[in-house]
């Protein structure tokens, strides 16, 4: 069912709706119902007016694809081999994917197995030990890296902020990390981003109530950040304060509807005040957007729980 206009899918994904209107044209996709439909409760995610989740979905796995240089025309031969070889996959778009970071290679996972969109079976190898290897190497080379030269070397934000970032990994760094972020904003106040990482820290410091101010000073800065409404989400849900977690939920879900962890918190939430349409509504998108994740067995119990009751 369709939930989201043309400007909402160019907003989300961040390209023109010329592009998309292009694609469309081209039939590189499926083009969105001509009607617009209505539904009964603003709140749950099947309810429509638009693109349809599912095509949202499509679309991102697209323009990820095109963001990593992947040539459209390439792409579309991909998708109609795959159409062709593979007439009853679902989304066939939203299965294509590199094979790794360093390749150009484009497959699709099919039955558990990974191959090429012509069908070559493609093994997989995962070399831990060069992993592990690179991984000290690249810590070595950090921890080895005086800190007054560190300190001297930064001047900007960015930089203070990355190294924030850097240093937010390990908990006995967390004071480190606070600094990092502190000194950031010093020299720029108005760095949302930073905000937002420094309220995860205290957070995980335990400091809940200097968290919820810096979620709220990066809000403050830029109303739709992601990660901020969520973060503050889940401290005024811990709070007791659902209304407002519900708000703050639903403002990252209008910002980005593909996080999926955002899924689960908004089930969670819809669960525990009672309303298991809209619960069983994210539980849906949840199993769209990462089928075998760590929370899918529980999407699928608690959908099956509300098929048993209907």
């Amino acid at each position: 069912m369709p939930d989201y206009s043309l400007g909402d899918v160019a907003r989300i994904l961040k390209v023109s709706p010329r592009r998309l209107r292009y694609w469309h044209k081209t039939q590189l996709v499926e083009p969105p119902p001509a009607e617009i439909a209505g539904g009964e409760d603003e709140d749950d995610p099947e309810v429509s007016n638009g693109y349809g989740f599912r095509d949202l979905v499509v679309l991102r796995a697209i323009v990820s694809l095109v963001d990593r240089g992947i040539p459209l025309q390439r792409i579309r031969r991909n998708l109609e081999t795959l159409r062709d070889r593979l007439p009853n996959m679902d989304d066939p778009a939203a299965a294509l994917r590199l094979w790794d970071d360093e390749s150009d290679r484009l497959v699709v996972r099919h039955d558990g197995r990974l191959e090429e969109t012509g069908g070559q079976l493609l093994l997989e190898f995962v070399d831990e030990a060069v992993g592990s290897r690179q991984t000290v190497a690249s810590l070595a080379e950090f921890e080895a890296e005086p800190e007054r030269a560190a300190h001297e070397a930064m001047s900007s934000a960015v930089e203070w902020f990355e190294r924030g970032c850097e240093l937010d990994a390990d908990s006995s760094k967390w004071a480190k990390a606070v600094e990092a972020y502190e000194t950031a904003l010093e020299i720029e106040p108005d760095y949302s981003d930073a905000y937002c990482n420094l309220g995860a820290v205290r957070y995980n410091q335990g400091q809940r109530a200097e968290a919820r101010r810096a979620f709220e000073a990066c809000l403050a800065r830029e109303a739709d950040h992601v990660e901020a409404n969520f973060n503050l989400a889940n401290v005024l849900e811990e709070e007791g304060d659902d209304r407002g977690a519900l708000a703050h939920y639903r403002r990252a879900l209008a910002a980005d509807p593909l996080y999926p962890d955002l899924h689960i918190n908004l089930a969670l939430l819809y669960e525990k005040i009672g309303r298991p349409r809209p619960s069983c509504g994210h539980w849906r998108r949840y199993l769209q957007l990462d089928p075998k994740g760590p929370w899918a067995e529980v999407a699928r119990m608690r959908l099956d729980r509300e098929l048993d009751q209907a």
